[in-house]
């Protein structure tokens, strides 16, 4: 059968369309089948978790019913109870101190556990700005310069503040070099829209410039934020894995909605 070559164009047309709308994802919208995927970039590769807003629902937590840190994703799998069978992803969720409390804005379920701080001090916390992952009462989402955050009211339903930011506006972080000689396994979340969040880890150390990059050259992030490093985890259920090797601080979920 011969095919005319206005057919042919059409075909080699359709299959560039799709083969770019397969090498751009994630750009913006979540895969409809995995919460959890693998991407490489400059020879790194990340585990990028994505929170979609219409489908999943997020929770923060830091304490149990009894007001005792939870510290693990074990803890945090006993303290969801039945709900732990829908969890897509959870990961460690903001810096904290020796006992597992969070040292800046903490939200959850619309109560303000912990207030947010402006001061300066020593670490990644305090490389400004930092900022702040937070989702609105109307479920909407938002990675803010903590600066920003403090500037007006807002009605929140979950909040963790972290620093440095990595991307602000579209521009890596002033501070961050390209790549600098600090390596860790890190992790971060970036927006992709209002109802679309990418929580990334690295499966090998990497240097602040590289995450950031990744970030805004591979993810299309115009805010990110840093979360941590070196004490990073995830549990990502679908790859089968379930970091419980170290004791963490606030932690997030992303659970399947009923």
């Amino acid at each position: 059968m011969r095919i005319s070559q206005r057919t042919l164009a059409a075909i080699v047309a359709i299959a560039a369309i799709l083969a770019a709308t397969l090498i751009a994802w994630p750009r913006g919208e979540a895969s409809e089948q995995s919460a959890c995927i693998t991407r490489d970039f400059e020879t790194t590769r990340f585990i990028v978790c994505t929170l979609d807003t219409r489908r999943d629902e997020l929770r923060l937590a830091s304490r149990d019913a009894d007001g005792s840190y939870l510290r693990s994703f074990t803890r945090l799998a006993e303290e969801l109870g039945a709900d732990a069978g829908r969890v897509r992803f959870a990961m460690n969720a903001g810096m904290f101190n020796d006992q597992g409390a969070p040292i800046g804005l903490f939200v959850a379920h619309g109560d303000e556990q912990q207030s947010i701080s402006l001061t300066d001090g020593p670490g990644n916390f305090h490389m400004k700005p930092n900022g702040v992952f937070w989702q609105e009462e109307n479920g909407l989402l938002h990675v803010d310069t903590s600066t920003a955050y403090a500037a007006e009211p807002r009605a929140v339903r979950w909040a963790t503040q972290s620093g440095p930011m990595l991307v602000i506006d579209g521009a890596l972080h002033p501070r961050i070099q390209h790549d600098g000689p600090s390596r860790f396994v890190r992790n971060g979340v970036g927006i992709g829209n209002d109802h679309t969040a990418y929580f990334v880890i690295s499966t090998s150390v990497v240097s602040f410039g590289r995450f950031a990059r990744f970030f805004r050259d591979e993810l299309n992030c115009d805010n990110a934020l840093f979360l941590d490093g070196s004490v990073s985890a995830v549990w990502a259920p679908e790859l089968g894995r379930r970091d419980d090797t170290q004791r963490l601080g606030p932690l997030l979920a992303v659970l399947r909605r009923d």
